[in-house]
């Protein structure tokens, strides 16, 4: 089954969180959006090996983005209470999944960023989503 059917619901709590940091920073482009998931991704990577993650050093744009990304992920992980994640999301706390599955879920939204932005220019994930996430 592909990432996109299987975690779905993960998919788009996530892209939930870009698209709310997007609207509280219009000036956002793609290249925000990617170097905030590389940074959360060398953050679980760095987690599943055992070692300390590195310090991400941003502007306020990636700090926010990096933040919500993070707090959403570390929620669908069951780590934190829907209360403490800034996305808005709502409803019962999910069931918890993986580690691994978050990685796949974030590195699939790296692929989609890379390649709508690739076709789109400097906005054109984010152009895209907002189409279809609220």
């Amino acid at each position: 089954m592909a990432v996109e059917e299987e975690y779905l619901d993960v998919l788009q709590n996530i892209e939930a969180a870009i698209v709310s940091t997007y609207h509280d920073h219009p000036e956002m482009a793609d290249a925000h959006v990617i170097r905030a998931l590389e940074a959360v991704i060398g953050n679980y990577r760095a987690e599943m090996a055992g070692r300390t993650a590195e310090e991400f050093s941003a502007a306020i744009v990636e700090a926010d983005l990096y933040r919500a990304i993070r707090n959403v992920c570390e929620w669908r992980l069951g780590r934190i209470r829907e209360e403490d994640v800034e996305a808005g999301q709502q409803g019962m706390m999910p069931e918890p999944v993986t580690l691994e599955e978050i990685m796949l879920c974030l590195k699939r939204i790296l692929k989609s960023v890379n390649r709508w932005n690739k076709s789109g220019g400097q906005r054109g994930y984010l152009t895209f989503i907002v189409q279809y996430v609220r």
